[in-house]
């Protein structure tokens, strides 16, 4: 899976609908292989991030959990240590 794409599902505060259009972005960019389509393929490209992000709001809605909330901030550090701890294992180190 495309790491920057982040999972949306039981975070407090809940998810936002800019991060539903982002998640939805990255998945029809690397579906398509386009940063950003030419104008020919601009409609269709734009016409697929809309129907995967109304996918993914009616998935998020209509999942059902009985976990608590996760916590943003905490997910986040927990992320910034993994990142940290494979960055340090790497050999040749970040970028």
């Amino acid at each position: 899976m495309c790491r920057s794409i982040k999972t949306l599902y039981n975070f407090e505060p809940p998810v936002t609908e800019d991060e539903i259009r982002a998640a939805a972005l990255q998945y029809v960019r690397k579906l398509s292989g386009y940063a950003r389509p030419s104008k020919t393929n601009e409609a269709v490209f734009n016409a697929a991030v809309e129907e995967v992000a109304e996918a993914s709001r009616r998935l998020l809605a209509g999942l059902e959990t009985s976990a608590p909330p996760r916590d943003r901030e905490v997910e986040a550090e927990k992320a910034r240590a993994r990142a940290a701890q494979r960055y340090r294992d790497s050999p040749t180190g970040p970028g």
